[in-house]
């Protein structure tokens, strides 16, 4: 495994790979690998000739009173995780290396962002399609892994892809979880031994959602509210959002007929937890971008 830190090498080697007609997959993440993030990089293991991650946690993803300094970070433990997936370039800039200077251009996503997650997180996506839009330039990949936990922005990278023209396909990858049903995420290590109990139940609220699709209900009203009044039951953490919306383009709906979205946010102590389900108007599982 080569470790880059420096963006002229790590272009000169993608140019390089693409050139000898190897095809790259590629795994942005923000380090901290878990088995989320392991899953994403055996799909792209399988599927392409040369592997690519890059681990740089996006300043301008963070918003002001968010986790940027003490999101976790463990450098050597992910390089061995990254050696032991075979990881063939492992990126590792600083911030200084990816913005060395003030930017002169900005990018802002118009849609897709009012809802879930970026309605309270003001600027994050535009932050996300930066970093994103020099990583594409940079690793030149044909094929990039977004786990679908984060179901927005998997939805934000398509439209991204999609609008710019970048010649590359975005692999959604079906969320990890634990045993009980929990959605792997690094944030998970900031729970109490109380709330990790109860943190399974909130994907029991989306399967019971999903249930409620199965069973005839198209009301995306009435399916929120069984789910908003399962977590509240069944849990002390505070919800900040329950959704229904079509996907990938999160737009509302007045009756399920296609492909949509539940998703959740729960405000631990500690610890906010997103989750989410997709799937088709008769509840089956369907997880296409």
């Amino acid at each position: 495994m080569e470790v880059i830190k420096s963006v002229n090498l790590l272009k000169e080697r993608t140019e390089q790979i693409r050139q000898s007609g190897r095809q790259i997959g590629f795994v942005p993440t923000m380090g901290y690998l878990h088995e989320g993030h392991q899953a994403l990089m055996e799909n792209a293991r399988k599927a392409n000739d040369v592997l690519v991650v890059s681990i740089f946690v996006n300043p301008l993803q963070f918003g002001q009173g968010e986790d940027f300094d003490t999101y976790p970070r463990d450098e050597q433990r992910d390089k061995q995780l990254a050696e032991d997936h075979k990881v063939d370039i492992l990126f590792l800039p600083d911030v200084e290396e990816m913005y060395p200077n003030k930017p002169v251009i900005e990018m802002k996503v118009a849609c897709r962002v009012d809802v879930l997650c970026g309605r309270s997180r003001n600027g994050h996506f535009d932050g996300v399609v930066t970093v994103l839009t020099k990583l594409f330039h940079l690793v030149q990949p044909h094929r990039v892994y977004f786990g679908l936990k984060d179901a927005q922005q998997a939805a934000v990278v398509d439209a991204l892809v999609k609008d710019l023209n970048f010649p590359l396909e975005v692999v959604p990858v079906s969320t990890v979880r634990e045993e009980d049903g929990l959605a792997k995420s690094s944030r998970n290590v900031y729970l109490s031994k109380e709330e990790r109990l109860e943190a399974k139940e909130i994907y029991q609220a989306l399967q019971l959602g999903r249930q409620l699709v199965i069973d005839g209900e198209k009301n995306p009203d009435t399916v929120v509210k069984e789910v908003e009044d399962f977590i509240n039951k069944h849990t002390h953490g505070k919800i900040d959002y329950v959704e229904m919306l079509t996907f990938p383009e999160l737009t509302t709906f007045d009756l399920v007929t296609g492909q949509v979205i539940l998703a959740v946010a729960v405000q631990f102590e500690k610890a906010r937890l997103i989750d989410n389900v997709i799937f088709d108007q008769n509840g089956h599982i369907s997880e296409r971008l």
